[in-house]
C-alpha cells in the first residue's frame, strides 16, 4: 500500500499544474484496498519479524526505487516537451528515453515488479501481470505512433517499453 500512495503522491505533487484524473487515482486506491492485496496481507500473508532483511525484501526495495526513480524523472521529461502553450509533438530525449519510447511505463513496469519481488505474494504477482497487460500493449502502440509521426528522425534504436527486449 505504501508503494502505491507513494506512487500516486509523487504524480500528483509533480504534475505542475496540468489537470490530472483524480478519479483514476481514487478508483485505484479503492481497487487496492479491497481487492486481494488488502484481504492477502491480513488473512493469508505472514512475514516474519526479520523478513525486511530477506534478500527478495531487499532486491524487491531496489528495483521498486529505481523505478519510481525512472517514472518521476520520465513524466517531468515528457511535463517538459511543451512550453508556452506549445501544441507540437516532440521527441523525448534524455533519462531512460534513450533506450525506450516509453520510459515512464517501463519505470512503472519497473516499481510494481521490485513491489511484487518484495512481498512475495500471489496477489502481487497477479497484480504485476495486470500492469504488464496495461502497459506494454500502450507502449507498443506509443512506439509506433512515434516511428510513424517523426519517421526519419526518430532513434531506429530505441525499444518500445523495455530496454534491449521489448
Amino acid at each position: 500500500m505504501f508503494s502505491f500512495l507513494m506512487h500516486t503522491k509523487a504524480h500528483v505533487l509533480f504534475c505542475d499544474g496540468k489537470k490530472i484524473m483524480y478519479s483514476s487515482y481514487i478508483v485505484f486506491f479503492l481497487y487496492l484496498f479491497f481487492s486481494l492485496q488488502a484481504q492477502n496481507y491480513c488473512q493469508f500473508q505472514s512475514y516474519s519479524n526479520t523478513y525486511h532483511t530477506n534478500l527478495n525484501f531487499i532486491l524487491g526495495l531496489l528495483l521498486w526505487i529505481i523505478g519510481f526513480i525512472i517514472n518521476i524523472q520520465s513524466d517531468s521529461i515528457l511535463r517538459n516537451l511543451r512550453k508556452d502553450n506549445d501544441k507540437s509533438y516532440k521527441i523525448p530525449r534524455g533519462g531512460c528515453f534513450h533506450y525506450v519510447s516509453c520510459a515512464n511505463f517501463f519505470g512503472e513496469i519497473l516499481e510494481w515488479f521490485g513491489y511484487a519481488i518484495a512481498s512475495s505474494s500471489i496477489a502481487a504477482w497477479a497484480f504485476w501481470f495486470f500492469v504488464l497487460g496495461n502497459l506494454l500493449p500502450r507502449g507498443i502502440a506509443h512506439h509506433q505512433w512515434y516511428l510513424k509521426k517523426f519517421q526519419e528522425e526518430y532513434p531506429k534504436d530505441r525499444c518500445a517499453v523495455i530496454p534491449f527486449i521489448l
